[in-house]
């Protein structure tokens, strides 16, 4: 299923230093804030079946929330959090995480179609190129497979969309990002004839969104 790995560019080499000092703190902040959306995600993509990639698996918060039967496998540019995975998945008994790597989104090392679905959460707007990256789930989906997001999307309009702009750059350094919209995901899912399933809100107030889309096929 792998293929030869990618050099990652100097954007995520600051992205991997970044994680190295979130990593052992990262659990604690946002455990119990991101539950109830990654339990969603999580929800939305093991419709499409047993054969699940995360990408942006972090620390592992949601290995945990895969049903029994799933095969899972997760990536993530951080070897300091796929670490704290690791534990996780050794300590608690999750037969059915069968891999974790360090991966570069943008340039994923696995076969066309391995995948029933590809779930990222709270990754999409953080990635150097999120286009090349939703090319990527796409390329290792099935044809008829799923895409699930979860993820904060900044409102496209109104006094709130402003606000988020103004507040963008706070946004940026806490690991958010409030100017991103979702209207530029279901640009990308236009341009590549993909189908927009959903756009639902979630956990916090609406504050995260969990945007559902299908491969042809």
């Amino acid at each position: 299923m792998l293929s030869e790995p990618q050099v990652a560019g100097p954007s995520t080499a600051l992205m991997r230093k970044a994680y190295a000092r979130w990593a052992p703190v990262y659990d604690v902040v946002y455990d119990k804030l991101t539950e109830p959306a990654a339990r969603a995600a999580v929800e939305a993509a093991a419709v499409h079946g047993s054969r699940i990639l995360e990408a942006g698996v972090g620390t592992g918060l949601a290995l945990g929330y895969y049903p029994k039967g799933s095969f899972v496998c997760g990536v993530d540019l951080s070897e300091d959090m796929l670490r704290r995975a690791r534990a996780k998945v050794r300590r608690r008994g999750l037969a059915h995480v069968r891999g974790l790597q360090v991966m570069d989104v943008c340039h994923l090392g696995y076969a066309d179609a391995s995948f029933d679905a590809v779930v990222a959460q709270f990754l999409i707007t953080l990635v150097p190129d999120p286009e090349a990256a939703l090319s990527e789930f796409l390329r290792v989906v099935r044809p008829g497979g799923g895409i699930v997001l979860a993820n904060h999307f900044g409102q496209s309009d109104g006094p709130v969309a402003r606000v988020e702009e103004i507040v963008a750059p706070l946004c940026t350094k806490i690991g958010w990002s409030s100017d991103f919209k979702a209207t530029r995901i279901e640009a990308w899912a236009r341009r590549n004839g993909v189908e927009v399933v959903g756009l639902k809100p979630t956990f916090p107030g609406g504050f995260f969104k969990i945007l559902r889309m299908r491969k042809p096929g």
